[in-house]
């Protein structure tokens, strides 16, 4: 029987507005009796992107620093960060505070690698798809894996969610799925955003992973233990 959080505080730190409203039916479905704290600077996706795959803008790391701090000051019980693209300002964030961190896609990784050795990374930004593959890599080092995985990059799908047309995102990456399913143990989504798919998932081939449904049951129970 899960334990009663009310009276525990969650802080969110979003690098773009649209992981807020991504991760609403996971905040409601795993800690509906969680207060939030959402902090969100555009700025930081924006500037992400503009500097291209691989780089990540030092500035970004200290706007995340400052607002785990402002978290630690407003009293949270625990941070998580819902960037996918600068998922190592968690680690770097973590000596910094008292507040333990967590990043929403890490217990996606860990599921994917206990699963299988040929996984799937379906990404629908470029820039996120360094950090998710390195991250990828690192949960399967720490579990002892070797793993083989297959990225597939979706521009298209990010464009068409960024214009609110969330039904062509949706065929895009299904078809991507079908695709992968024929190669792949696994399947992950490498941004929250594309958790959007996941009510068109129940029948695939192959598991496909969402950060939304990993990272929520993982706050949940880093909560119950705090």
């Amino acid at each position: 029987m899960n334990k009663n959080l009310s009276g525990k505080t969650l802080g969110i730190i979003h690098a773009s507005h649209i992981t807020i409203g991504a991760m609403e039916p996971y905040i409601q479905k795993y800690i509906p009796e969680v207060d939030i704290m959402h902090l969100c600077d555009d700025t930081i996706q924006r500037d992400n992107i503009r500097a291209g795959a691989g780089m990540i803008p030092k500035v970004n790391y200290y706007k995340f620093a400052q607002y785990a701090h402002n978290l630690e000051e407003a009293k949270v019980d625990l941070i998580l960060l819902a960037c996918s693209t600068f998922n190592y300002a968690a680690e770097l964030g973590r000596p910094l505070v008292n507040v333990p961190i967590a990043q929403i896609d890490r217990p996606m990784m860990e599921t994917a690698v206990r699963h299988g050795k040929k996984i799937g990374l379906l990404a629908t930004l470029a820039t996120t798809v360094p950090s998710s593959e390195r991250l990828l890599q690192i949960a399967a080092k720490e579990a002892g894996k070797e793993i083989e995985f297959k990225t597939v990059l979706c521009s298209r799908a990010f464009e068409e969610l960024s214009k609110g047309n969330t039904a062509a995102h949706n065929e895009i990456l299904l078809d991507a799925v079908q695709k992968l399913s024929d190669e792949t143990d696994c399947i992950v989504m490498a941004q929250l955003s594309m958790s959007a798919l996941a009510p068109f998932l129940a029948d695939t081939k192959v598991p496909v992973y969402n950060s939304g449904d990993t990272g929520f049951d993982r706050v949940r129970q880093l909560l119950e233990n705090r």
